[in-house]
């Protein structure tokens, strides 16, 4: 079974290419951390595939978390609150990572999210 990450980010916040780029990016290696942590072996067979990842949107902070803690029960997961240094407000949740996992897994929670 492939494995893959999700990049879950809030369309609502009209963020800028550059900062969503960067939160998307703290997201895949938070997440990969995590994942990393609860099975080595998964994390380096998702480097070996190619790290397929998928970037989707959600309109809203409540959809963010709430797919989030639906998720975090079966995948690693990792939140991403800004910093607050350039077009957000200090602790605005932009995105979470999800995985790697199996593509299945992933799927069965976001197969009805729109790619950004």
């Amino acid at each position: 079974m492939p494995l893959k990450q999700a990049i879950v980010v809030r369309s609502d916040l009209d963020m800028g290419r550059g900062k969503t780029a960067a939160q998307v990016s703290h997201a895949s290696l938070s997440a990969f951390r995590k994942a990393e942590l609860a099975d080595k072996w998964v994390a380096r067979r998702w480097e070996a595939e190619g790290q397929k990842k998928v970037v989707l949107k959600v309109a809203s902070e409540a959809e963010l978390l709430q797919l989030y803690e639906r998720m975090k029960r079966e995948i690693p997961c990792a939140l991403i609150r800004d910093a607050g240094h350039t077009q957000l407000e200090p602790g605005t949740l932009t995105c979470f990572g999800a995985g790697p996992a199996e593509e299945a897994k992933i799927d069965k929670f976001t197969k009805e999210l729109k790619l950004l």
